[in-house]
């Protein structure tokens, strides 16, 4: 019988790195390295996160969908190759990221890529901290081409300052680009593709200019995509309060507020990932139970009949449901 799982994070050295996520949530980094990503529940190959709580410990996600997935996923759809259908980071950008996209599903294959749609909540912001996404209303497909070969490209992205708390939505075909200062919670698709129109002429991590994707970018971007906006959605409910983040084909994800002694049952059935943003949680399925602190994340089965979410402090946390 399976149980709510939480997995060891696997480290990743980005050049636009830097430390706050040991800063912020405990984590032991690697010494001297500018890490840019925590894969907190991972399904990659040769990144599968492993098991660290329960009589499973020291597997790894890999194994569970290969040997438990129907009880795993329930209802839920599982990525190409039987692969676990989501991917959850945590980002720590202390520069800007390049400008990038990721193909679309109707592309991906004749790109030799995966698709790959994602949504951003921003748990810290830098003052003054920005998003790219989109493009700026009236640009063109030619007009982007020339900005290319100008290396002014930048200009044709749409900015929007960001706070904590803010959240954004990335269909596939969406260029975007996180700007220097923000930590992030990321949901996505079970995908690595990324492919980059523009990396602010910066050497990579071996000294050297990282690689563009110039062509694959243009075949995949939306050109009728124009200054998307935050997520809008209000705050409801009273010690336990809720807002709604995203509800796609793909993944739902809703942000909730919790008061120290409250509580909330979770789904039936159903595919969840709880991360913990801000405070202290407890999550208990029948004799199984999990304490969480901020920047952890928490996998619940969708065989399981019931599970509970109980806060030990004032805290924020995500829910995520796999489609």
């Amino acid at each position: 019988m399976l149980y709510p799982l939480t997995f060891r994070p696997i480290f990743k050295e980005r050049v636009w790195g830097g430390r706050e996520i040991e800063r912020l949530y405990g984590k032991k980094l690697p010494s001297g390295a500018p890490i840019g990503e925590s894969w907190e529940i991972s399904d990659r190959p040769g990144d599968a996160g492993v098991i660290t709580n329960g009589p499973f410990a020291g597997r790894d996600l890999r194994w569970l969908m290969e040997n438990h997935a129907a009880e795993l996923l329930g209802g839920a759809k599982p990525a190409t190759g039987n692969r676990f259908p989501l991917l959850c980071k945590i980002l720590d950008a202390r520069e800007k990221l390049s400008l990038q996209v990721h193909p679309p599903a109707s592309k991906a294959a004749a790109l030799g890529g995966e698709p790959k749609t994602e949504m951003w909540f921003i748990a810290d912001a830098a003052p003054a901290a920005e998003l790219y996404a989109g493009l700026k209303r009236g640009v063109t497909r030619a007009e982007f081409e020339r900005k290319i070969l100008e290396g002014a490209v930048a200009g044709c992205f749409y900015r929007l300052p960001v706070k904590t708390g803010d959240a954004m939505f990335l269909p596939s075909g969406r260029v975007h680009a996180i700007g220097a200062g923000l930590v992030i919670f990321e949901i996505q698709q079970n995908s690595d593709t990324t492919y980059r129109v523009f990396d602010w002429n910066r050497a990579g991590l071996d000294g050297k200019p990282r690689k563009l994707h110039v062509a694959e970018s243009l075949a995949s971007i939306d050109f009728n995509d124009f200054e998307p906006a935050l997520v809008q959605s209000k705050w409801t409910g009273g010690e336990v309060k809720s807002r709604p983040l995203v509800n796609s084909s793909l993944f739902s994800v809703e942000a909730l507020e919790t008061k120290a002694g409250a509580g909330l049952n979770l789904k039936p059935r159903k595919l969840q990932i709880v991360a913990a943003v801000r405070g202290r949680l407890e999550i208990k399925s029948g004799s199984a139970s999990v304490n969480l602190a901020a920047g952890q994340f928490c996998l619940i089965p969708a065989c399981l009949e019931q599970a509970k979410v109980s806060a030990k402090s004032d805290a924020t946390l995500l829910r995520v449901e796999a489609s």
